[in-house]
């Protein structure tokens, strides 16, 4: 993200934006491989590779502003890995991380991660310091400390049923759970910040929060989120893709100030929830339309989206999500044409 772009990020955080509405995509291992021509598994272990797809999604899409920008990941396997967890890679599908906690008494043994040598993370942060010079003779800097939430990261150290099935069972061990968890990834953080002082943002992604109810997340999941938000950070970004209709009302108690929703709710009722509190980030939708559909189709609907968004000052254009698979640059056009012509 370049200083114009971070600076007019802040703008919209604060509702002092004016003007042609701005357009943002998380993008990641999902998109950007088989966009620039590359299997998934030249994009996770070609530090080159990485960073070619990277800079060249900037330089195509000049005025998009890419989350987290330049990310160094692998999949849901980067967390995972630290507690021990078997990762699978395939060449062209997305890796996976099996499962270490087999009996509930499994969490009883379970001890927090190093992130400076457990698993993939010092691959992470060691991809970011070493491509960081290029990435600012490009003109950008690394804004974002990144990982999963802790109810995500929990789910894979443990299987989702089994986590669900265990906040109502043995509600004290997954307490003890996700304080682990929670420790674990407020160090790696941390640590982030430390290795890269451009940093002045956070980025969770958690899923899960949508597959459990309000009181289990009141419960399981308001109190870590909030400790791990608990920064001083000046954005602060969510993703939730899943069903958010009952907690996104605590987003901005938790300290979100920037949310990447799914379509379960539309931005309206997202912003009446919230009090107008929350910039969204969204909401077309990705795979059935900016994905499936025609460049004229993408930029009708993307039309049609915007015309009936009521607080446009409270919005980065985006998709429902991260971007999918196979979005193709002409669709990409479309879409940033049609939001080219609404204006805050």
């Amino acid at each position: 993200m370049t200083d114009l772009q971070w600076g007019q990020l802040l703008e919209i955080i604060s509702g002092k934006r004016k003007g042609t509405l701005s357009a943002g995509f998380i993008i990641d291992c999902p998109w950007l491989p088989k966009w620039y021509g590359i299997t998934i598994l030249d994009y996770f272990t070609h530090d080159e590779l990485w960073l070619k797809a990277n800079l060249k999604a900037h330089e195509v899409f000049p005025d998009v502003m890419f989350f987290p920008g330049f990310w160094s990941e692998y999949g849901m396997c980067t967390e995972p890995s630290a507690f021990g967890s078997k990762t699978i890679f395939w060449k062209n599908e997305f890796p996976f991380a099996e499962k270490i906690i087999h009996s509930i008494e499994d969490i009883d043994h379970l001890k927090t991660p190093d992130p400076h040598s457990d698993g993939l993370l010092p691959f992470v942060l060691n991809r970011l310091i070493l491509a960081q010079p290029r990435i600012e003779a490009a003109g950008h800097k690394i804004r974002f400390s990144v990982s999963r939430g802790p109810l995500n990261v929990a789910s894979f150290l443990m299987g989702t049923t089994e986590l669900m099935t265990a906040m109502m069972m043995e509600p004290d061990r997954v307490h003890h759970l996700m304080r682990i968890v929670t420790d674990f990834l407020k160090q790696w953080h941390r640590i982030q910040h430390e290795a890269l002082p451009t940093i002045e943002g956070m980025m969770m992604l958690d899923d899960i929060v949508g597959f459990i109810g309000e009181e289990e997340f009141v419960e399981f999941g308001l109190p870590y989120f909030k400790e791990l938000y608990d920064t001083e950070d000046k954005v602060k970004l969510f993703h939730n893709d899943a069903d958010c209709a009952v907690s996104v009302k605590y987003y901005p108690e938790i300290g979100i100030n920037l949310y990447n929703p799914g379509l379960d709710l539309s931005v309206n009722e997202i912003h009446r929830a919230t009090d107008n509190r929350l910039v969204v980030l969204g909401s077309l939708p990705p795979r059935d339309v900016l994905a499936a559909c025609t460049p004229e189709e993408v930029y009708v609907k993307t039309k049609e989206m915007l015309k009936g968004i009521e607080n446009k000052s409270r919005l980065i254009v985006s998709c429902g999500g991260g971007m999918p698979p196979n979005v193709s640059s002409q669709n990409l056009e479309a879409f940033l044409k049609a939001a080219s012509e609404f204006f805050v």
